[in-house]
This record gives structure tokens, sequence and C-alpha cells, in this order.
């Protein structure tokens, strides 16, 4: 037999497979510039994202809320289930890296045509002493079946590696979430201390405007006003009454959105409206801008992510390199079950090497590394771009709580200037030295300085509580 063709096939072969091992490069990444070292010049050393907000909210009410939410909201209960599928999916990629063993039996029934090598062998062939192998063979097999892919290029640890990160990240999702959920609370309970007390102030209002309309109907009576007077007090004393109306439906709406955070249906809310008005937090620790990377689960999803696109990026770009599996069966083999319990002749056993790699029609592997390549890259800008959001989410909060304060007094000393207005201008007015409507302006004018200076209060607690969040704070 001549082997030089036989030589000359395997050099063929050998050198398809080196061609096909050829790898695209890797793409170059840009740089990012760096997190800023401070936070609006602020050096602090401690963190407020690192209290518990059991302590960081001190209205039982609100923690009670929190408390109910953390058990039953949905979305909380959803990403529980996304962890265990992550860790599902970690423990499938594991199992990869081991043998795969199977126990059983098989059953056939066989013929092979009397013009092929193996009809032609068997037809004059002892199966067993003084009898030829049947035309129709049975084979009856009971054993072990074993396979296993060799991992020499790091393929299979690598996916174990991206399953590993995407666990982490989802165990941040769900902390991430738990943050929002615990700002959502606390944001949608103070609109709701809001509305309380802006339902309080409407109310007081409309005491003192249906006071001032028994006034100018008996100074109409009297001679002293017109009938146009009494209808523009009485307009104004309608639209308080609406507004109080529409502010009732606000509670109501709130209260439900409240419920829907806590996963249950709507029921009495127990609160005290005071609660708005306590003491706003006198210093929010910030610490530094790079405690972002530690304490804001978001972030750190965004960067257990990356580390997962890199390893998906590795492993489409094993699959450019042969795999190597071994294949194996270990078992007892007869044509008649009445023959497997005869050992050693009943013995069978196989072992396979199988070694494999792209040679020709490789668009299905390059496309699938380009487009790992494209997650990946984009992975590592949706990181940057979470951080630089971070970043200027505190800055945001930071701002907005200085002015805030600085909003609040102004809109305090206004509010009790014209609180006062109205007991002038009604004073004036039963004396004849101002007119109706300068008593009108100014009941009105008060009424929307007091609302404004509630939102404002209403502002500032939101803020403390969206810069805790920002900081990373509410999940721990």
């Amino acid at each position: 037999m001549d082997i030089k063709p036989i030589k000359l096939l395997i050099i063929l072969l050998l050198g398809g497979v080196i061609a096909g091992c050829k790898v695209p490069p890797i793409a170059t990444q840009r740089e990012f510039e760096p997190l800023p070292a401070t936070f609006e010049n602020r050096v602090d050393t401690a963190n407020s994202a690192q209290i518990q907000w059991r302590d960081y909210f001190q209205d039982s009410t609100l923690t009670a809320l929190i408390e109910t939410a953390l058990v039953n909201n949905f979305d909380a209960l959803t990403a529980i289930q996304r962890i265990e599928m992550a860790r599902s999916n970690v423990r499938a990629t594991e199992g990869l890296l081991k043998p795969t063993v199977w126990g059983g039996g098989t059953t056939a029934l066989r013929r092979f045509g009397l013009y092929t090598m193996d009809g032609a062998g068997n037809a004059t062939t002892d199966i067993v002493e003084g009898k030829v192998v049947p035309t129709h063979l049975p084979d009856f097999f009971v054993g072990l079946t074993a396979s296993w892919e060799v991992d020499i290029w790091k393929k299979l640890r690598t996916q174990r590696e991206a399953a590993l990160a995407r666990y982490l990240a989802s165990v941040e999702v769900k902390n991430w979430i738990t943050t929002n959920l615990v700002a959502g609370v606390a944001n949608a309970y103070y609109d709701l201390l809001a509305l309380d007390n802006e339902r309080e102030i409407v109310r007081q209002t409309i005491g003192l405007q249906e006071e001032a309309l028994k006034i100018v109907k008996v100074q109409k009576q009297a001679g002293a006003a017109n009938e146009l007077a009494v209808e523009q007090f009485e307009a104004q004393l309608l639209n308080s009454q609406h507004a109080e109306v529409a502010i009732m439906q606000a509670i109501t709406e709130t209260e439900n959105v409240i419920h829907g955070l806590l996963g249950r249906f709507p029921q009495p809310i127990v609160r005290d409206k005071n609660q708005l008005s306590r003491a706003i937090a006198a210093q929010i620790q910030t610490g530094m801008p790079s405690d972002l990377l530690k304490n804001r689960p978001d972030i750190r999803a965004a960067e257990l992510e990356l580390i997962a696109t890199k390893a998906d990026l590795v492993a489409a770009r094993a699959a450019f390199f042969p795999s190597f599996s071994l294949t194996g069966m270990l078992g007892l083999q007869a044509f008649n079950p009445k023959f497997l319990v005869s050992t050693p002749q009943s013995l069978a056993y196989s072992v396979v090497g199988n070694l494999a790699g792209p040679i020709i029609n490789r668009s299905a592997i390059v496309a699938q590394f380009n487009g790992a390549q494209a997650v990946q890259i984009g992975a590592l800008y949706n990181y940057q771009k979470t951080i630089l959001d971070g970043y200027i989410e505190v800055n945001n909060q930071l701002a907005n709580l200085r002015n805030l304060a600085q909003m609040f007094d102004l809109k305090n000393r206004e509010a009790l200037l014209l609180t006062r207005s109205i007991e002038t201008s009604s004073k004036l007015y039963r004396t004849g030295r101002a007119s109706y409507l300068e008593v009108l302006f100014a009941q009105q004018n008060a009424l929307q300085a007091k609302l404004v200076l509630i939102n404002t209060q209403k502002q500032q607690q939101q803020t403390t509580v969206n810069l805790y969040r920002a900081l990373g704070g509410g999940w721990k």
C-alpha cells in the first residue's frame, strides 16, 4: 500500500486546521477621563451611604412601610428569581468542565446487506460454536457511556467566569432595585405628607374665606358693598373648595402608589403630617467620588457585566481553535440477554478521541466573535456612563439641597408677610380704606405662598432621600 497519499492528506488536513485557527485581532479601546477626586471640593471622610436605611429615616411609619415593601414588592421578588436563574446558569457552566457519564441500556436489531463486507463476513463466522451470525442480529448493551470536552483553550472556564460575573451582577441589580424601592417609598410618603399639609392649609383658607363672605354679605345689606363683591368672594371660596377636592383625589392616588410599591391592596395609612417639617439632616456626608464604585449597586453591576463580556470575548476567540473531546463506553454487550452475564466474553469498552477545528466557512464563528467584541465595547461604554451619571446625580442633589435651603428661607418669610397681610387688608376693608379686591388678593397670595412653602419642604425631604440613593445608600 502506498502511504504517500495518506501522508499528503494528513499534511493538508493539519495545514487547514492551522489556517482555520487564525483569530481576528481584538479592537483597541478608547481611554476615559478619570473620576474626579471630590464632589464640589468637599472632603468628607465619612459617607452617609454606609448608614442603614432604618437608621437614616427616623419616622417609624415610614420605616414600617419600607419593611413591608422589601418583603412584598413584586419587582424585588422578581429580582430574587433572576438571581436563582443566574445561579443555575453558573452550575450549568461548571458542569461543562466535568465529564458527563450516563448509565443505562440499549437494544437494537440490525441486518447487514449480504453483499457487504459485514454481511459476507457474518455469513461465514460462528457467533457461538456451531452457529453462524444470524442475518437479523439482536444487540443488547448494559453499562456506562461518557463524554468530555477537554478545555484546552479555556473556553469552558471563561464561560463559567462569565456566568459567575452575571450571577454577581444579578445580585447587584437586586440591591439596586432595593435602593430605588427604599427611595421610592420615602419619596411617595413625603408626597403624601405634603398633600396632607396642603389640604390643611386649604381648609384654613376656606375658613377665612367663609368668614370674609359673611362680612361682605352683611356689608351689602348695610349698603357698604355691592353684589359684585359678594360674587367675587363666593367665587374665591368655590375655587378653594375645588382645590380641596383635587387634593383629596391626589391623596388617594398617592396612597395607592405606596400600596403598589408595598404589593398590597389599598388600606388606610396612618401618618403624622407634621413629620414633613421635622428637621432636615444638617449634614449629609458624601465621602469621595471613588466610594461610588463600591457603594452604588448599579455601578458594580455594570462592572460585573463588563467582566462577563470580556470572558465572553475570550470564549468566542477560543472557538477559532480546535476542540478536543473524549467519548467512551464500558459495559456488557451480547446478541442474547442470557450472555450478558458471561464475562469476560460479554465485556465491551471503547475510547475515542476527537480533534476538530474550523477550516471552511468560518463566517458564523467570525460573526460570533465580532458580536462578542461589540457587546464588550458596549459594556465598557455603559460602565463609564453609569459612573458619570452617578457622579452628576450626586452633584445635582448637593446643589439642590443647598439651593432649597435658601428658597425655603425666602418663601417662609414671604408666607409670614402675606399671612399678616390678610388680617391687615381685612381691617382696612372694614374701615373703608381698602377695596375688597385687595382682601381677595391677600388671601390668594397667602394661600399660594403657603402651598409653595409646603412644596419646598417636601423637596428638601425628597432631596435628602435622593442624595442618599445617589450615594448608594438604602440596600444594606
